[in-house]
């Protein structure tokens, strides 16, 4: 799914829109018992309650794809009789009526969900009448040829409010505060199927994960039968090696800055389409023939990749640089840089030594105090003041 498909969906996440039919819950203590269940239509909540849950589901369908977002497939022999997806595929069907298979999911969720709090599960089944679409993109509600029913699970924590004092209006006094059970937004969730080219996929998943950094490849193979897929760090990691192990003893400065602004311009160039920039194999290896890699430093290239990423790993452009903040690093000195502006810092070699060097063009601040350098030795042949590192 890509972020218009997602927005789409989010949309139905509310009153005028909701396409919810069935709601159930199951709420886990931190000894994995089950505490009470929640069985009914959504729309027998009150209004405050739908709110609150509507915040919830909108949230399961948030964060950067790619990082807190997803996409994954079924291996085909999941989609056999017994199979993960198979099971989805008959929860979804029922609708959720059968009462056996909500509790072979809660089940499934409890035994390989770790941890060791309380926390919430939440099941909603829906049914989107999918609008269909004119020539121009406007969507025409009298034209739907298509539904698309699915089903969006929500694990929230469940945490003790703070201690502290509160204001009772009717005394009129200030008091010690009711501490309560609070459901929080989630940690873990994910849409089954999956809207792709705005229709039904079944194929596929979609997974939300509050922390990018921790994807929990365990409930992901127990629960959905799929390979995590790596996280944002450990595809970021994972190119820095690549990047190390081809260029070896000639992984140049300069080498790498070319690096850094080809993915810079990838990623500013598709920023407003709604898929993410996806680089294969290939494509790294022709980014490195662009940056100047020599063709024999790219011999062993495919055995480097498959060692580092996986073979058939794919690499998203906004996890493996960094847009926002480009780094230099030094054992005594960190310098950050606009992304934009990386060709400030050159390399030079001053009286025998490796030198990083910073032309001083504008104003200069030492904690928070603006200086100015007076050395004319610091001069350029330009008459323009460099910092030295």
């Amino acid at each position: 799914m890509n972020k218009k498909e997602i927005s789409e969906i989010k949309k139905q996440f509310s009153p005028a829109n909701c396409s919810i039919t069935r709601i159930c819950g199951c709420y886990v203590d931190g000894e994995k018992n089950k505490k009470t269940e929640l069985k009914e239509a959504f729309l027998s909540l009150s209004e405050e309650e739908m709110f609150k849950y509507f915040e919830i589901f909108k949230k399961t369908l948030s964060g950067t794809i790619g990082k807190n977002l997803l996409n994954m497939e079924f291996p085909l022999s999941q989609e056999e009789s017994g199979g993960t997806q198979e099971f989805l595929l008959r929860l979804k069907n029922s609708k959720l009526q059968d009462d056996s298979l909500i509790e072979a999911f809660y089940d499934k969720i409890i035994e390989n969900y770790d941890y060791g709090e309380n926390y919430y599960i939440i099941l909603i089944h829906a049914v989107y009448d999918i609008p269909g679409k004119a020539s121009d993109g406007e969507e025409m509600f009298d034209a739907s040829d298509e539904i698309y029913e699915h089903i969006l699970c929500s694990i929230c924590p469940v945490k003790l409010s703070k201690a502290g004092l509160c204001y009772n209006a009717e005394t009129n006094s200030i008091q010690d505060r009711i501490r309560d059970w609070i459901v929080e937004l989630p940690d873990l969730g994910f849409l089954f199927p999956v809207f792709n080219d705005r229709s039904t996929d079944i194929h596929g998943i979609l997974y939300y994960t509050k922390n990018a950094e921790e994807l929990r490849s365990t409930f992901i193979d127990e629960v959905f039968g799929c390979t995590a897929p790596l996280s944002a760090g450990g595809q970021r990691d994972s190119f820095n090696a690549l990047v190390e192990e081809t260029l070896g003893d000639d992984c140049a400065y300069d080498t790498v800055i070319n690096i850094h602004e080809k993915l810079a311009e990838l990623v500013e160039a598709q920023k407003d389409e709604p898929e993410p920039v996806i680089l294969t194999k290939s494509e790294v290896k022709r980014l490195f023939e662009d940056c100047g890699v020599e063709e024999k430093k790219l011999e062993s290239f495919d055995e480097q990749y498959e060692m580092a990423a996986g073979e058939k790993t794919a690499l998203m452009a906004s996890n493996i640089t960094n847009t926002r903040r480009f780094e230099i690093k030094t054992p005594d000195v960190v310098i950050h840089v606009e992304p934009d502006r990386a060709e400030l810092v050159e390399t030079r070699i001053i009286d025998g030594r490796r030198c990083l060097v910073i032309p001083m063009e504008a104003d200069v601040e030492v904690n928070g105090i603006r200086v100015t350098m007076t050395n004319k030795e610091n001069l350029n042949d330009e008459g323009t003041e460099d910092t030295i590192f």
